[in-house]
């Protein structure tokens, strides 16, 4: 069972990143949303390569997150998001480290290897978070360091899927200070 506290976690990226036509659920619909708002966030045309590796990128998320979608209505509801991301902890599917990976790289705009808190928090705020909380966000997640590289990234992505913990760095990672 699903603790209150990482539903809320759970519910926040749904809603933030994933539900971004504000439907109520995924659907590959969402996806083809994110790609263009991403794509144009960054500058990138159709047909540009960042824009096909973002396409691909996503395309293959939605692959493996519709496999959640177990009554097959062609769209992930929230009971079911919540039941694959419970699974995460200790059964990681292929599409969740593609989608670790793509997040890593689209905060590290600079495309040095790690995220600094400008970048970070310029991301989630282009999603539509409160700028000031993302940065603040981004200090308990670095533990107040001034960078996060890949390796800390993908530990404070799986902490993030699973931590009880409140205090836990992972749980600062799409820049939300509280839940």
């Amino acid at each position: 069972m699903v603790s209150d506290f990482r539903k809320k976690k759970l519910l926040h990226v749904f809603t933030a990143f994933f539900d971004t036509n504000g439907s109520g659920t995924i659907d590959k619909k969402d996806f083809e949303l994110a790609i263009s708002r991403i794509s144009q966030m960054r500058g990138w045309k159709a047909g540009d390569a960042k824009y096909k590796e973002v396409e691909n990128a996503l395309n293959q998320v939605w692959e493996g997150l519709s496999k959640a979608d177990t009554d097959n209505d062609g769209q992930v509801s929230k009971d079911e998001w919540i039941a694959l991301w419970d699974n995460y902890s200790s059964n990681p599917a292929d599409w969740q480290n593609v989608y670790c990976k793509f997040i890593f790289q689209l905060e590290d705009a600079s495309n040095d290897g790690s995220i600094d808190s400008e970048e970070f928090s310029s991301v989630y705020a282009s999603f539509g978070l409160n700028k000031a909380e993302a940065v603040a966000a981004f200090q308990k997640m670095s533990s107040g360091k001034a960078s996060v590289s890949w390796a800390e990234f993908q530990g404070l992505f799986k902490e993030y899927f699973s931590a009880e913990d409140m205090n836990a760095p992972g749980n600062f990672i799409f820049g939300k200070t509280s839940f």
